[in-house]
């Protein structure tokens, strides 16, 4: 796939599937994304860590499993299909800290007294879903891969990105993040 090509499917998944809920939040997928992304881009994060937030979600927009799978027990792997999708094009530094957010609130869940407390209700029981706190084994190993605080850093991201008619720029705004981490 071409870089052309390649942005072309992301902009058109944003397009045709952005507009779906994003779970139980006040938010769709194109919102949450799109705030996920103004947040790095103000703390003047990199084009990787940009693209990455941007994305991060990118799999529950692959998935024909409906917005409310977790309400029906089911842990829809996004962070799996996401990775799929954006590892022949994308290098670690975007892909990783898509693959690891999940494992970051997992870990953050463990490591973090409080972080339990600010989760929102769909995030607790995707929580859940998802093997809840980490183990202290798990905690160690999560801390061990070299892109774990970038996986940190988007999560916090993930988790304030749910702000109902916030204004943010386009999904044509992040296109030159994007395109400056294309790999091929």
């Amino acid at each position: 796939m071409t870089r052309a090509e390649f942005m072309e499917k992301i902009a058109s998944l944003f397009a045709t599937r952005g507009g779906r809920m994003y779970g139980g939040e006040a938010v769709t997928q194109r919102e949450h994304a799109l705030q996920g992304a103004l947040l790095a881009e103000r703390s003047g994060a990199t084009s990787a860590d940009i693209a990455a937030v941007l994305l991060h979600d990118v799999g529950h927009l692959l998935h024909n499993l409906g917005d409310d799978c977790a309400d029906h027990g089911i842990d829809d792997r996004h962070e799996e299909l996401g990775l799929r999708f954006l590892a022949k094009h994308l290098p670690p530094e975007v892909t990783e800290p898509v693959r690891l957010h999940v494992q970051a609130k997992r870990y953050l869940c463990a490591a973090d007294p409080g972080y339990f407390g600010t989760l929102s209700p769909p995030s607790v029981l995707s929580l859940k879903l998802q093997g809840g706190p980490m183990t202290p084994a798990e905690v160690a190993a999560f801390e061990a891969n070299p892109h774990h605080r970038a996986a940190v850093a988007l999560r916090k991201r993930d988790d304030e990105a749910k702000v109902p008619n916030l204004p943010t720029p386009p999904f044509d705004h992040y296109r030159p993040h994007l395109e400056a981490c294309f790999v091929g």
